[in-house]
């Protein structure tokens, strides 16, 4: 969405209906459909190397949006109901990709 239709994207978070440039928004979506790219290709993988640090882009690429959005929203000081849903779930999924990260890099126990 964000790659095609920008506007739309920007108005559903930030709740406002002038976009400057629409390029910063494409760029999100071309970002967001290399590292979707990324993922569907450590699919098929059982190297645990692999599946790590494609769980561990996947965090840094959700933390770095959730902090540069906060930063944004708290600058504009404007707070919308689609901006605090893009924030929950950014926060959930760095926690599940961290949580996974861990596992995957766990040593079996020996029974």
């Amino acid at each position: 969405m964000a790659f095609t239709f920008p506007d739309q994207l920007y108005d559903a978070i930030f709740e406002e209906e002038s976009v400057n440039t629409k390029t910063p928004i494409r760029l999100y979506g071309g970002a967001l459909l290399s590292i979707s790219l990324i993922m569907w290709n450590a699919l098929y993988t059982a190297e645990k190397v692999i599946i790590r640090w494609t769980l561990l882009t996947g965090a840094c690429y959700f933390t770095v949006q959730f902090l540069v959005t906060t930063i944004t929203l708290v600058e504009s000081s404007r707070i919308s109901t689609g901006a605090m849903l893009l924030l929950v779930s950014l926060a959930i999924f760095v926690l599940i990709s961290i949580y996974y990260y861990y596992q995957v890099g766990r040593r079996p126990k020996k029974v």
